[in-house]
């Protein structure tokens, strides 16, 4: 997952550093410079003054005491999304040694204080790839406070350093406000951010959701991931108000910790075993926590035994931390994003994925077979103008993760607030063996929301066969980059689909060119000769024309087989039939069960014919047991089907 990282701006980070250390001068970066553009797009704060960290207090460090989740205070810009992320992050030493690197080196050391340049660097994932962005550690303060995200201890500094990076790749730091933690979870982490809606799934009043929920939930946690989670505020007046119980609305927590917590104590306890869901919080001002039930002082925890309590860090202090059980989080927690980190390594003990990455881009033209910005399915004329992505799922059925991101813009003075574009994405079933674009909608097998947000993701069951991946913009013509990406349980040969119809070559002079394609929809056979002592079989229909021939999946242990199932033909000789083929599976050899023969014209109307089936070749009691139901559809236009 973690390859070397891009100099961004083609700045290098040990160039720069060597540069000022011989010189003896300490860095200024010219890219994100020491003035208001820096701060500001739109709004202004009097008095700013950008100091160094040895400016502000006499002995500074990047970590006082190592890193913590408790580091954090969020300061004066809306980014609690940000700090959120941060107090995630810093719990996790894989993860924030790769967005801090070689920390030990970058750290300051009093004993040679002629390695410090002023001089930092930081990792962040951009758009599939990692980046590193240099900074200088000038600070915005105000009254020799820092303005922005600071730490507990005054001496400490990685945090408001990390975000200068952040907010130099966002272009200035008022972009960092009412941002999201789904995005700044996945720039620290190159995982896949899922946010799931708590209200609309009704999991507070669905037990067995709920429970199904927070296995994910403990899953992603225990396997290195990332959460955060809010409650929405649906008016600006709601913005940071403080409920009853103690919580704030429309504010990131970040959550530190997901456990199934043993109820009783001593030997009663371990032989009972009454576990409770419960979940760990912090908000990032680092102060005002839940007041509910399993709070810091409630009596609750007098259920817990001594060595179970400790084993949970369970402090009585105002720190922003505390315990909810799951229930309660679902009642009053609208929102939860997961950050997966996806398991790409074969030699991993936990599931691994298979991922495939594509770059694609929505492009205006006017001629119809080569515009790529078609909007979503609401724009039926438009919609299959989209990119399209192919890709199989080979096993029974599969769990598909899918993740689309547009390229993040910046947000400047000159430009303005860089606005995402509404995106989502629809995945089609299309016939086993299409390698050209599709030209008529196919069955929709699911589809995303559309969101102006910069990512979204789908997780979803696909049976086995071919599937075909529209990204879109939610409306026509809008133009920008996206990158796809497509985790599966085996290997899914992902590729774009480019060409509209076969390419005429130099041999299509000798050897022809299609004069009609059509497509083939076998949806089901009835009927069929009994081939075992349980009374049924193994049916599956092989497609065959011109040499080309597709196979569907075998059906286990049934006469009566739904096939559901497509193959597209380009055809150069229009008398030659297409034949439908259905045989049965056996270990030995497989066993003939008949076949029919279609014509495929192209003035015939595309309906569902039940066919008998027949025999091969001309006997004259060719009449075979069983029928077959076959939808054809035939065009003398290749950019039809």
């Amino acid at each position: 997952m973690f390859s070397s990282a891009k100099p961004y701006e083609n700045q290098h980070f040990s160039a720069l550093k060597k540069d000022c250390q011989r010189q003896k001068v300490l860095f200024e970066d010219p890219l994100f410079p020491a003035t208001d553009d820096s701060l500001f797009y739109k709004s202004r704060i009097q008095g700013v003054q950008w100091k160094r960290p040895n400016e502000i207090c006499d002995d500074p460090y990047l970590f006082v005491d190592g890193i913590s989740s408790h580091d954090l205070h969020q300061g004066q810009v809306g980014n609690c999304w940000f700090v959120a992320a941060c107090s995630s992050l810093a719990s996790r030493e894989s993860l924030w040694q790769k967005v801090i690197p070689d920390w030990k080196e970058q750290e300051w050391n009093p004993e040679k204080p002629e390695n410090y340049a002023g001089i930092f660097h930081f990792q962040f994932w951009r758009f599939g790839d990692w980046v590193d962005v240099v900074i200088d550690d000038r600070l915005p303060t105000l009254h020799n406070q820092l303005i922005y995200c600071h730490s507990n201890a005054k001496n400490e500094f990685w945090c408001a350093l990390v975000e200068k990076a952040y907010a130099k790749l966002s272009g200035c730091y008022e972009a960092l406000d009412g941002g999201n933690t789904a995005d700044a979870l996945v720039d620290f982490t190159g995982g896949v951010s899922e946010p799931i809606d708590l209200l609309e799934g009704d999991y507070v009043n669905d037990e067995a959701k709920r429970n199904l929920l927070f296995e994910r939930v403990l899953k992603v946690h225990n396997r290195g991931g990332l959460i955060s989670c809010s409650i929405k505020a649906t008016t600006a007046a709601d913005m940071e108000a403080r409920l009853d119980c103690g919580l704030v609305k429309g504010h990131a927590y970040a959550v530190t910790d997901v456990r199934k917590v043993r109820l009783g104590h001593g030997l009663l306890a371990f032989f009972k075993s009454e576990k409770l869901d419960m979940i760990r919080m912090r908000n990032p001002w680092g102060e005002r926590e839940w007041t509910g039930p399993w709070s810091d002082t409630s009596e609750e925890w007098q259920k817990v035994s001594k060595s179970e309590r400790e084993k949970l860090g369970m402090t009585v202090e105002d720190d922003g931390e505390f315990w909810m059980t799951f229930e309660d989080f679902c009642k009053y927690f609208t929102d939860i994003v997961k950050c997966r980190l996806i398991n790409t390594s074969y030699l991993s003990i936990h599931k691994t994925w298979e991922e495939a990455v594509m770059r694609g881009a929505w492009t205006r033209h006017d001629d119809p077979l080569k515009n790529r910005a078609g909007g979503c399915i609401n724009h039926k004329a438009t919609f299959l103008q989209n990119p399209q992505y192919v890709f199989d799922v080979k096993k029974a059925e599969d769990e598909v993760l899918i993740s689309i991101q547009q390229k993040p813009k910046r947000t400047s003075r000159k430009e303005g607030k860089g606005e995402n574009l509404a995106i989502g994405f629809d995945i089609h079933k299309v016939e086993l063996n299409r390698v050209y674009r599709m030209h008529t909608l196919q069955q929709k097998e699911a589809s995303s929301t559309y969101i102006n947000s910069r990512s979204i993701f789908l997780r979803t069951d696909l049976k086995e066969g071919r599937y075909v991946i529209i990204p879109t913009t939610f409306d026509p013509g809008h133009q920008g980059e996206f990158l796809l990406r497509v985790f599966t349980d085996v290997p899914a040969d992902c590729k774009e689909l480019t060409l509209d119809e076969p390419p005429h070559t130099c041999w299509s002079g000798v050897c022809g060119y299609p004069q009609m394609v059509s497509q083939v929809h076998v949806l089901s056979a009835a009927g069929l000769k009994n081939q075992d002592s349980n009374g049924g079989a193994d049916p599956y229909v092989i497609i065959k024309c011109e040499g080309d021939k597709v196979r569907s999946p075998v059906q286990k242990s049934t006469l009566t087989p739904e096939f559901d199932v497509k193959g597209l033909f380009y055809r150069k000789k229009a008398g030659q039939p297409i034949i439908v083929q259905v045989w049965n599976h056996n270990i030995i050899s497989d066993e003939f069960l008949g076949q029919v023969a279609l014509t495929g014209d192209p003035n015939d109307r595309p309906s569902v014919h039940t066919l008998q089936l027949q025999d091969k070749g001309n006997k004259k009691s060719s009449v075979l047991s069983g029928t077959i139901a076959v939808k054809l559809l035939t065009s003398s236009t290749l950019t039809n089907v």
